[in-house]
């Protein structure tokens, strides 16, 4: 039995000592989990659409050939090859009699955007090496200049949109800074949503003919989260017609996704500013990492105690002046009635005040 305690007490504390690892191996686990769910959902989903595509593919290849007796097989191979290896460098054998390029100005820069912001859509890439050399030149000081100037750019709108408006209404109306910081990050990402995402969304049904809403919403979620599939492009892929300005189309779209992402990542860093979150992150923090953001944790704790204290404070209600002034009454009354000195105690400073 006293073994069995013992045993008992040194896992305890072993658990105790290792709790930071313990969370994260937790979170490893969970991690994995998830990743493998996903892996399963998308197989489940999307396998029955492969395989009906890929016999209709086979159906139509195999009708062409019958009906078109002068092609050869090998021939025809060797032109399907050629027109998937020059769709996947963005250059479509359908429609090739207008005038719109892949590498003008604008489209170029539509192109040096989504690769600095790590975007890549990946339907025009560089065609010859010197492009593709230029491209790993460019992206190697780019990138890191690109991460620089969001930060810079997300930690002042911050501090104009979330920090700022937190502290004046946290002066304001007495309210917990904890909650208030909560419902202002769930504010500003419903706003950010609808300027973002779903107002675009319906733009680009009514300008791309056969997009649906679902498929705008796809593309703009996945473009401002710098997923970037290529599967669906403004004026590239799905698109029916050709734009009547095309520049500014592409022109607008580039500053669409840069603005778009700037305050994706406001939301975001709003979110991660959250004390709720702060002291969540904590549990996974190393024992040494976490001795050396000790000012960050005595930070969040001071600030959590006040808002306690406030709360408390606010279900309390002040002491009434004319009980402290009766109290020194009736003290200087005993004092001339027994003739004798007693000790003068003053009221709280909280009654003083």
């Amino acid at each position: 039995m006293i073994m069995w305690r013992s045993v008992e007490s040194w896992c305890a504390l072993w658990m105790h000592r290792h709790r930071s690892t313990i969370n994260f191996a937790f979170l490893v686990v969970a991690y994995i989990f998830y990743l493998l769910v996903g892996a399963g959902i998308f197989s489940a989903v999307e396998l029955p659409y492969e395989k009906e595509l890929r016999d209709e593919l086979k159906a139509i290849r195999r009708d062409f050939l019958s009906n078109h007796t002068c092609v050869s097989d090998a021939h025809l191979d060797n032109l399907l090859a050629r027109a998937l290896e020059a769709s996947n460098y963005g250059v479509s054998v359908l429609g090739n009699n207008n005038t719109s390029h892949n590498w003008d100005f604008v489209s170029s820069l539509f192109f040096a955007s989504t690769v600095l912001t790590t975007t890549g859509y990946g339907h025009t890439v560089p065609l010859s090496d010197e492009g593709k050399g230029f491209c790993i030149f460019f992206s190697l000081l780019g990138i890191p200049v690109t991460l620089f100037f969001l930060s810079t750019c997300v930690e002042r709108l911050v501090n104009l949109l979330s920090r700022r408006p937190v502290s004046y209404f946290h002066r304001r109306w007495a309210m917990s800074k904890s909650r208030l910081a909560l419902i202002h990050a769930t504010v500003l990402a419903i706003i950010i949503a609808v300027l973002f995402i779903f107002i675009p969304s319906w733009i680009f049904v009514n300008l791309e003919k056969k997009w649906n809403f679902l498929d705008s919403l796809y593309f703009c979620f996945i473009s401002l989260t710098t997923i970037g599939l290529g599967d669906y492009v403004p004026g590239e892929t799905h698109s029916k017609g050709a734009s009547p300005h095309p520049h500014l189309y592409r022109l607008a779209i580039t500053v669409y996704l840069l603005l778009g992402l700037v305050c994706v990542l406001v939301v975001m860093e709003t979110c991660c500013e959250l004390p709720q979150m702060r002291r969540f992150r904590q549990r996974f923090y190393q024992e040494n990492v976490r001795d050396l953001d000790s000012e960050t944790t005595n930070i969040i704790d001071r600030d959590h105690m006040s808002e306690q204290l406030a709360e408390t404070a606010d279900h309390i209600s002040p002491p009434d002046p004319q009980m402290v002034i009766t109290s020194v009454s009736e003290q200087a009354e005993t004092l001339r009635h027994n003739g004798t000195s007693i000790p003068y105690i003053p009221p709280s400073g909280s009654a003083v005040n």
